[in-house]
């Protein structure tokens, strides 16, 4: 979910952009962006890849089916391209036209993506109470009604 609509509920042109951006960085990780844990409960996935992004060391955190089997340059462009899509501003994303051109063309310089400040506040999992699935907290009731 982009972050304008997390926040003000609104969804702006660039929302489509936001969400491939997460789903091409978990498909290259191989881990979920909700429910990621790393050193600080609240770090997610996108701050996580970006850190490694800016240290020079983003190919720590790749899923090792790609890792064995695509060029490193190919899956540092990929993880470039993600981030930007899931930059904070709307404004500073790539529309999804600019998207598939930088995935596409090799030779086109990058721009730098900007590092997301969103806060999102994870809860570790209690490890006292591991359950197989988790459940929604939801506590809406359907009833339906029938005629006599």
């Amino acid at each position: 979910m982009s972050i304008e609509y997390a926040l003000d509920g609104l969804f702006s042109m660039k929302s489509d952009v936001f969400s491939f951006g997460v789903i091409l960085l978990e498909i290259i990780s191989g881990k979920k962006n909700r429910g990621f844990f790393h050193k600080d409960p609240y770090s997610n996935l996108i701050q996580y890849m970006w850190e490694l992004w800016r240290d020079g060391k983003a190919m720590e955190i790749v899923d090792s089916c790609i890792n064995d089997s695509c060029p490193a340059n190919e899956v540092m462009r990929c993880i470039q391209v993600g981030l930007l899509c899931v930059q904070d501003n709307a404004k500073d994303r790539p529309s999804m036209s600019n998207v598939v051109f930088m995935l596409s063309n090799e030779t086109v310089l990058l721009p730098s993506p900007k590092k997301s400040s969103f806060p999102v506040k994870n809860s570790e999992p209690d490890s006292s109470t591991t359950t197989a699935t988790k459940c929604s907290n939801n506590v809406v009731t359907n009833t339906t009604f029938d005629g006599r």
